[in-house]
């Protein structure tokens, strides 16, 4: 697992399984929550497989789900940043101006694939079923 500076490289943590590499932002959000979108470094268009997980928890009991995924097949790049609105500082300055974060973008709701189980955000991943691992022998 990687430890990058925070939110510096794009990602929150590098996982390889299948032959593939996988570098990930995580992002959380509580069931029911009006978040519409998520900020992503653009460094993390550049990795091999980048990719973002949204996941879901509620509030009362923690359990996770449903999960959001952005990302391409394993092994493929991120589709482009072209669409995607340049983020701003949530703060504004002493006039009140919001500047832009040229590094970071905003990836609407709608960009990310829904995901019921953490079957299917291994299988977005790494391209096979979890359950299939599960009856190899070594």
């Amino acid at each position: 697992m990687a430890s990058p500076e925070v939110d510096n490289a794009g990602y929150d943590l590098i996982a390889e399984d299948n032959g593939v590499v996988r570098h990930i932002q995580l992002k959380a959000s509580y069931v029911g929550g009006k978040t519409a979108s998520q900020k992503v470094h653009t460094r993390l268009f550049g990795k091999p497989s980048g990719c973002v997980i949204w996941i879901y928890f509620n509030e009362d009991t923690l359990e996770l789900g449903p999960f959001l995924f952005f990302g391409s097949l394993p092994g493929e790049k991120l589709p482009s940043l072209d669409g995607l609105k340049v983020a701003k500082h949530t703060k504004g300055d002493q006039g009140g101006f919001k500047a832009e974060r040229p590094n970071i973008r905003v990836l609407p709701k709608g960009w990310f694939k829904n995901i019921s189980s953490i079957d299917e955000v291994y299988e977005a991943l790494f391209g096979a079923p979890l359950s299939c691992l599960h009856n190899t022998r070594v």
